[in-house]
């Protein structure tokens, strides 16, 4: 991997991470149209595991972000405030059903639904419950502009908890599943963002520690030892490029978290559900004429 591909997949990474639109998605694009990981054996488990960990830069970005929000719930665990607990209660629930699903079908949804046609299909599929929620909420508007994130309750966060489960197909979108149960579920549009966000840095946080401490099986006995994900990507790539691909994914995912909110505040979600439909219908004609490879 050149260091121009390591800061470009940082940087993608960075952008579409809680945009609506699938990190993972663009992520897999990128990587077939730079012909990283697609050859088979240790290269594409490789590069599979550094597209993972570069979230990190995305989890930096948000607990620079919304440090008071951590601070809110540090303080609440510790007892000090109440409102603070109660946040940390539903970020806990929400993550709960993914961490758990997360464990018993990482290996098949590896296997299974790391390619472009699985991507596409959820592309267009999410684009359509996009717009669905857009029109849905419009019939269904909340009161005033919605709850606070202060006053989720964990039923609630249970709910969007299990949606998020929905986005470990890649091309889903944990920040759409998250963000749009938000919605329903009667969060105001800020607050289902920022839900969404710290929800995210849990999820991420957890996903990234798996890939680059756990065991990398199927990589061969070299790496199916603990920090197997760590030794392979070294082996393969070397510190430079992980390195610049977090700096890269923290810069760019401060950028898009501040226009995120003050453009969903504006706009709402119905952009993203137009743009995942037209980008999966051309990733989708770029596979049938074989300029990618699914």
């Amino acid at each position: 991997m050149e260091i121009w591909q390591a800061i470009l997949l940082g940087l993608i990474e960075g952008i579409t991470e809680y945009l609506p639109v699938s990190s993972t998605g663009h992520l897999i694009v990128a990587q077939r149209l730079m012909h990283i990981g697609t050859t088979t054996g240790t290269e594409k488990l490789a590069a599979d595991a550094f597209a993972i960990c570069i979230q990190g830069g995305a989890i930096l970005a948000v607990l620079g972000l919304y440090y008071k929000h951590v601070l809110k719930m540090l303080m609440g665990v510790l007892g000090r405030d109440p409102e603070g607990l109660k946040l940390a209660i539903a970020v806990l629930v929400g993550f709960l059903p993914a961490a758990i699903l997360g464990l018993l079908l990482n290996d098949i949804i590896e296997e299974k639904l790391f390619g472009l046609w699985p991507v596409i299909f959820a592309w267009i599929v999410g684009g359509f419950a996009i717009l669905w929620t857009v029109r849905w909420r419009k019939k269904n508007p909340p009161r005033g502009n919605g709850r606070d994130i202060l006053k989720l309750a964990w039923q609630s966060a249970l709910f969007i908890g299990f949606l998020q489960c929905v986005a470990m197909w890649p091309g889903t979108s944990r920040s759409l599943m998250t963000i749009c149960g938000g919605l329903i579920v009667g969060l105001s549009v800020k607050s289902a963002v920022e839900y969404s966000f710290l929800l995210g840095v849990l999820t991420l946080t957890a996903a990234t520690a798996k890939k680059a401490l756990w065991k990398i099986e199927g990589a061969g006995a070299d790496y199916n030892v603990w920090f197997g994900g760590s030794k392979l990507m070294w082996d393969h790539y070397g510190p430079v490029p992980l390195i610049l691909g977090i700096i890269a994914a923290t810069v760019s995912a401060a950028f898009a978290v501040k226009w995120l909110v003050s453009y969903l505040q504006s706009h709402g979600l119905g952009i993203f559900g137009w743009y995942r439909i037209v980008l999966g219908i051309a990733v989708g004609i770029l596979v049938l004429t074989e300029t990618l490879q699914p």
